[in-house]
């Protein structure tokens, strides 16, 4: 299945007075790169959190944030005591060594990471158990929600390579009879320059024009990596990197068709697949 790297989804609980807000947003990147923001409470689960993560995404730039809150009327400003006095006694251990500093500062203190907020901390077991629970079902929304996103990119992508495939057998039937174009429209310009021509030198140009200007090769491997990308689409992924290789090979195929191109409809609709492959690229870079 083809999931999106694009996607976000929130979850909230409330367990022992408390309001638990998990928030999981995430964009495209070309590795997997996280970053959680955690209360201080329960900092110590971020380890375990992101390798839960790992298991269930492989790509994108992830941003994961919990946020802690007591429900209304339990709004009080509690003091971490057995940190504040851990403190306080480093500080003055550090005063007997160094007598010239002074007293600390109380709102120095007050700013001490833990030191104000509620006293549950990461031993509190249901607090615990209820963050992980709440962080696996918020990030089971976030799956399902790049599930859906990537549903929609392969419909996207999909009719975008059938337009391709449309363009490519149009170009086929411009370019079938080449020689004969060319060689009525030499003909043309000899007669109106009056020129007096072999038929033999007449015969060597026109073919070498024709080699010139045949795309055949170029327009057999477009099909193939439209074929290519269609198997990638139906593939068990991860689908991203290849699906921009293949989009970078189909602009590759594309651009020769174009410089080799002397009529004017083939140019256009060189034009045309162009502009529908960089559409391809465009949607490929949101794909995991």
């Amino acid at each position: 299945m083809v999931n999106s790297m694009t996607a976000f989804a929130r979850a909230q609980s409330d367990q022992d007075g408390l309001s638990l807000t998990w928030e999981i947003r995430s964009v495209n990147h070309r590795f997997l790169e996280t970053q959680f923001r955690l209360p201080e409470q329960v900092r110590a689960l971020e380890h375990g959190l992101r390798e839960t993560l790992r298991k269930h995404l492989n790509r994108g730039k992830v941003d994961c944030t919990l946020r802690l809150e007591r429900q209304a009327g339990e709004n009080t400003i509690e003091l971490n005591r057995p940190l504040l006095l851990q403190i306080l006694a480093l500080v003055e251990q550090l005063r007997r060594d160094l007598p010239e500093i002074g007293s600390p500062n109380a709102m120095d203190l007050l700013r001490w990471p833990g030191i104000i907020g509620n006293n549950t901390s990461p031993q509190d077991e249901s607090l615990v158990r209820r963050v992980e629970e709440l962080f696996a079902e918020t990030l089971s929304e976030l799956t399902a929600h790049r599930q859906r996103e990537g549903t929609q990119l392969v419909n996207l992508i999909s009719n975008r390579l059938e337009e391709i495939d449309k363009t490519v057998k149009l170009i086929k039937t411009q370019t079938h009879s080449i020689s004969h174009q060319l060689q009525a429209k030499l003909r043309t310009r000899v007669e109106e320059l009056q020129a007096k021509v072999e038929e033999s030198r007449f015969e060597q140009e026109i073919a070498l024009l024709a080699q010139r200007a045949d795309v055949a090769e170029e327009l057999d491997r477009l099909s193939i990596h439209v074929e290519e990308a269609r198997t990638s689409l139906r593939g068990p992924g991860p689908h991203g990197r290849r699906l921009d290789f293949l989009s970078q090979e189909l602009n590759r195929e594309a651009n020769t068709i174009a410089a080799k191109s002397i009529l004017a409809e083939t140019s256009k609709e060189a034009v045309d697949l162009k502009v529908l492959i960089e559409q391809i690229r465009e949607q490929v870079q949101n794909i995991e």
